[in-house]
C-alpha cells in the first residue's frame, strides 16, 4: 500500500510515499521509545521553550504550509493560514499554561503528605484525518508533548506532504529526534501499533465507524483513547433570534472548510414564524460564496477533497430529494475538473432523509422545519451524533438554559457557530466520541493521576 496525494483540483497526482514495511517500523516505534524515556525527565521549562520556537516556526512558515495543504486537499489559501496560525496559538497556550496545569495537587488525609502528581503515559498513537491537516494533529501533540509523552502519527492518506511537514516543524524547533515520528502504514499494521507494547494510548479523529473499530482494538488491550468522531451539529433558530447574525454565522459554519467539518453547522432547526424569511435570506447568502480553485484570491468553498466523497456527498443529496426534500439552491455536480461541489440548501427535511439522519461532510445545509423551542430541542437531540450545536435567541438566558441543560452535545454555543478553541475542551458524546483535547483537560486524558501517600 502507499499514501497518495492527489490534488483534488485538478485531479493529477502530486506524490506517492510507500508504506514502511515491518521490520522499519518496529525500528521507528523502539525510537520514540527511547526518546520518550529521555523526554519525561526534561524540565517543564524546556520543553515549552521547544514548543515556542515550534510557534514561531508555524507563523514563519504559514505561507507554504497553506499552499501546500491547498494542493494536497483544496483548502483556501487564507484558510490554511488561519489554521497555521491557530496551531501556533494552541502551542504557545500549553508552553504558557502546562507547567500550572500538572502541579501536585495536595490533598488532607490522614497521612502526613497526600497529593496528587501527573505523569505521562508514554508514546501516544494518533490516528488523524485530513480535513485540517495541521490543526488536528497540533492540538493532541502540543499538550501531549508537553505533558512528557512521546507521539506516532498515522496520518490520512492523501495529506503526506502535511505529515511530514509536521514532524519537520518539531525536528527544526530542536525536539528530540524521533519523539515525534510521522509513519506511513496501512490499516492493518495500525492495529500492530495499537497492540505493541510501548505504546500507552490511542487518540483518533474520523468517522463514527473508525473509531468503534479504534476502540475495540484499544479496549482489547486495556488501552487508553480519545475519541473525536463525527457529527450533525443542529443550530436552533428561534423565533426571536437577530436574523442577521444567525444567518451569517450559519452560512459561515456550513462553508468553512468547504463544509469539510466535523463541527460545521448541518442540520438548520427553525420555528415556523421565521421560515419564510429565513429560507429566503440564507439562500441569498448561500448563493454568493465563491466555489473555485483555492489558490485564487476571494474563494470561499474549494474542491471537495476527494473523488469518493464528493460522489457519496452528491449521492445522499439527490436520495434526499427522492424522499421529498426541496431544493433550494445547488445540487448539481459541475462541469470540468477537480472534485468541486457547489453550496447547496435543502428545505423540508424530514425524519428519515440522508439529510437528517446521515453526517453531510460538504456545503449542503438542511432546513428542518420545526413548530416551537421544544420541538427544535427535540429534533436537535434526535441524532446518534453529539458533538456540537447552536442556539440562536435575543433572550441571552433563555438561550443559555437550552445550552446548558436541553442540548446533548460536547460543546453548545449561544449567538455564535462552534468552533474549538485551546482555553476550552472540545469533543462529543454519543457516537460523536468519548474523552476531551484541548485545555487541561485534554491535557490530562494521557497523564498518570498518581496517587502519592507519605505516613
Amino acid at each position: 500500500m502507499s499514501h497518495t496525494a492527489i490534488n483534488p483540483t485538478t485531479g493529477e497526482t502530486i506524490a506517492t510515499h510507500a508504506d514502511l514495511a515491518s521490520p522499519e517500523l518496529r525500528r521507528a516505534i523502539a525510537a520514540t521509545q527511547r526518546a520518550y524515556l529521555r523526554w519525561q525527565q526534561v524540565p517543564m521549562q524546556a520543553r515549552a521553550d521547544l514548543m515556542r520556537t515550534a510557534a514561531r516556526l508555524l507563523r514563519e512558515r504559514a505561507a507554504s504550509f497553506a499552499e501546500l495543504m491547498a494542493r494536497e486537499m483544496g483548502k483556501p489559501l487564507a484558510q490554511g493560514r488561519g489554521e497555521a496560525e491557530k496551531c501556533a496559538w494552541v502551542c504557545e497556550y500549553y508552553a504558557d499554561h502546562a507547567a500550572a496545569f500538572l502541579e501536585p495537587e495536595l490533598i488532607a488525609t490522614d497521612a502526613a503528605r497526600s497529593y496528587v502528581t501527573y505523569r505521562p503515559l508514554g508514546i501516544v498513537f494518533a490516528i488523524m484525518p485530513w480535513n485540517f491537516p495541521f490543526w488536528q494533529v497540533f492540538r493532541f501533540a502540543a499538550p501531549a508533548l508537553m505533558g512528557g509523552n512521546a507521539a506516532l502519527l498515522k496520518h490520512a492518506p492523501n495529506v503526506p506532504g502535511c505529515a511530514l511537514a509536521i514532524e519537520q516543524v518539531f525536528r527544526d524547533a530542536g525536539f528530540p529526534a524521533d519523539l515525534f515520528r510521522t509513519l506511513f502504514i496501512s490499516v492493518p499494521q495500525s492495529k500492530q501499533v495499537i497492540r505493541h507494547r510501548h505504546v500507552a494510548a490511542v487518540t483518533l479523529t474520523g468517522s463514527t465507524g473508525a473509531g468503534k473499530a479504534v476502540a475495540k482494538e484499544a479496549g482489547a488491550r486495556l488501552k487508553k483513547c480519545v475519541l473525536e468522531l463525527g457529527g450533525s451539529d443542529p443550530y436552533l433558530i428561534l423565533e426571536d433570534a437577530d436574523l442577521d447574525l444567525a444567518i451569517e454565522a450559519c452560512a459561515t459554519s456550513r462553508l468553512l472548510n468547504s463544509g469539510q467539518s466535523c463541527i460545521a453547522a448541518k442540520r438548520f432547526l427553525v420555528v415556523e414564524p421565521i421560515r419564510a424569511e429565513f429560507e429566503r435570506r440564507f439562500v441569498a447568502r448561500m448563493g454568493r460564496a465563491v466555489v473555485g480553485d483555492p489558490f485564487r484570491d476571494g474563494v470561499d468553498v474549494g474542491p471537495q477533497a476527494r473523488a469518493d466523497l464528493r460522489d457519496t456527498l452528491h449521492d445522499q443529496v439527490h436520495r434526499s430529494v427522492a424522499a421529498g426534500a426541496r431544493l433550494l439552491l445547488g445540487g448539481t455536480l459541475p462541469g470540468g475538473p477537480g472534485y468541486f461541489y457547489p453550496a447547496t440548501v435543502l428545505t423540508d427535511v424530514a425524519k428519515g432523509m440522508p439529510a437528517y439522519n446521515e453526517e453531510f461532510f460538504g456545503p449542503v445545509a438542511s432546513i428542518i422545519p420545526v413548530k416551537d423551542e421544544r420541538a427544535a430541542i427535540k429534533v436537535a437531540n434526535d441524532t446518534s451524533f453529539g458533538l456540537g450545536a447552536a442556539v440562536f435567541t435575543r433572550d441571552l438566558a433563555r438561550g443559555e438554559r437550552i445550552a446548558a441543560n436541553e442540548l446533548q452535545a460536547g460543546a453548545c454555543f449561544v449567538n455564535a457557530f462552534v468552533k474549538s478553541d485551546p482555553r476550552l475542551p472540545f469533543g462529543g458524546i454519543k457516537e460523536s466520541g468519548f474523552g476531551r483535547e484541548l485545555s487541561r483537560h485534554g491535557l490530562l486524558e494521557f497523564q498518570n493521576a498518581k496517587t502519592v501517600y507519605v505516613r
